[in-house]
């Protein structure tokens, strides 16, 4: 482990997320000491399509894990020579001219603003949005969420006097300072993703307040120091470093080392995230995927989403298969052949962003038959999720971006099963990494560049980060799979409006 004088040397990534905020100290090679997440209380849902939660909590969070990463590794404030903040994107956090918190913050999977975002294109013109922006507005972003209080909370709405993301109001808590930076910025539909800056065409079209958005940095770079009250409350040392940091896609990313040409991650949660680094700004016009600034200074990212990705399994369990285990699951699953004899899995059961864009859009399986068993129901599920996560790579492919191997994190990923059958279906290596930590990992890592550990961001994920798996395609599974994609890519489109 590194020394400073009689010290370690140690930097902390913290991810505030939608169930707990995650804590996690890394020593100078990159290695994780400790870890400790704080749980949030249960998102608030006081009306259908309605998610909120209140900011405060995040920052209760943040001081219990910051106490108990310090406790587990052992270490004193000042071994920590450097924070990077990960977080939640798209939350709508407004604070008043006191640095009070006004209300409960619109989180990224609150759906309420569809009227807003009808409203914002009707005004501006889907074009000239893209073309500001280089994404279309969706519900799920920052600023139609800032519109709905406009409309419905204008007592809160007339007390904004700035708006912050998730992340982003922990940094103000520790640091006292307002900052984001460019790979969180870019998912509120305020951003210039082209030109790294805040958008005029936006913020005029809209009327809006540019003194209510914080300033921007890249995602390395120091934004504030740890304050003496924030030291008091999390015992971390007066004057620490705190860089910007990302948004919690592009810091896994960064954990996962997707941040040169050639690689692409490929993350299976509740939801399935593919993820590419990009040198050029490119962007999908009919908005399929989204490309916001990455975390690595002057480069940007794209990134397809699956929405019922490890749900889709999820569900099979728990109402067709309960008190299975997933390993038993996908076992079984490995009993069927290439194909299920026809079977297919549309995982759409909370409609689908990549390729569709469509909210309503219903799940199931086509070409069941009585010769079908359980196992073939099983990999049918897993196929299709794997189907959908391809239309997420072809697109990014379709946009140039060289994808020539693929990395698997989350739950998904731990099946040697389902990696293999990704790499079939990808027609792609997949490999699998010693550090599963991901975002509170990528921010870390960026504090170690920010505080001059690392030279570059490329650099710290090239000592940091190591591959422990690798699988090649198998031949005769990819040109199978080759051969039935096609069939899955057409099914959504002949079953859309007759549901």
């Amino acid at each position: 482990m590194g020394i400073i004088g009689d010290h370690m040397s140690l930097w902390l990534g913290i991810d505030t997320g939608t169930g707990g905020t995650r804590a996690l100290l890394i020593d100078a090679d990159g290695r994780v000491k400790a870890g400790f997440t704080a749980p949030h209380e249960d998102v608030r849902m006081l009306q259908p399509l309605w998610a909120e939660q209140r900011p405060e909590n995040w920052w209760d969070a943040a001081q219990a894990a910051i106490q108990g990463v310090l406790r587990g590794a052992g270490a004193k404030g000042d071994d920590v020579a450097g924070i990077g903040l990960s977080g939640q994107m798209h939350g709508l956090t407004l604070l008043d001219a006191s640095g009070a918190v006004i209300r409960p913050a619109l989180i990224w999977c609150d759906q309420r603003s569809q009227p807003q975002v009808d409203a914002i294109n009707a005004r501006l013109g889907r074009d000239r949005i893209l073309e500001a922006i280089a994404n279309p507005v969706l519900t799920g972003f920052t600023l139609p969420k800032l519109l709905w209080v406009r409309d419905h909370d204008a007592a809160s709405y007339e007390r904004i006097r700035k708006v912050l993301l998730p992340k982003d109001y922990i940094r103000y808590c520790l640091t006292g300072e307002f900052a984001s930076e460019v790979s969180d910025a870019s998912g509120t539909a305020l951003f210039d993703v082209v030109h790294r800056r805040w958008s005029p065409a936006m913020l005029d079209g809209l009327g809006l307040d540019r003194s209510w958005l914080p300033d921007v940095v890249e995602s390395q770079d120091i934004t504030g120091r740890i304050t003496p009250r924030a030291a008091e409350l999390t015992g971390l040392q007066p004057g620490t470093p705190v860089v910007g940091g990302a948004g919690d896609q592009a810091a896994s990313a960064i954990g996962n080392g997707i941040v040169e040409a050639g690689i692409v991650s490929c993350t299976i949660g509740t939801s399935g995230v593919v993820f590419a680094h990009m040198e050029n700004v490119a962007y999908d016009p009919p908005g399929r995927v989204h490309t916001f600034c990455h975390a690595v200074p002057g480069k940007w990212h794209v990134m397809g989403v699956t929405q019922g990705a490890g749900l889709s399994l999820q569900w099979f369990r728990n109402r067709l298969a309960p008190g299975v285990s997933y390993d038993d699951l996908t076992a079984e699953a490995a009993t069927a052949p290439l194909g299920c004899d026809g079977l297919y899995w549309l995982p759409y059961l909370m409609g689908e962003r990549t390729p569709h864009l469509d909210a309503a859009a219903r799940g199931g399986w086509v070409g069941l038959t009585a010769r079908h068993t359980r196992a073939d129901l099983i990999r049918a599920v897993l196929e299709g999720i794997s189907y959908s996560l391809k239309d997420c790579l072809e697109i990014i492919r379709e946009l140039g971006i060289d994808a020539r191997a693929v990395r698997a994190s989350g739950g998904g990923s731990r099946s040697a099963f389902w990696r293999q059958m990704l790499a079939d279906i990808f027609n792609a290596p997949v490999a699998t990494l010693e550090t599963q930590e991901g975002s509170a990992y990528g921010v870390a890592l960026l504090a170690m560049v920010g505080t001059r550990h690392f030279a570059s961001v490329q650099e710290a994920c090239r000592q940091a980060i190591h591959e422990v798996s690798r699988l090649d395609p198998h031949p005769e599974n990819a040109a199978g799979y080759t051969q039935r994609y096609p069939i899955f890519r057409g099914l959504y489109p002949a079953l859309r409006g007759l549901l």
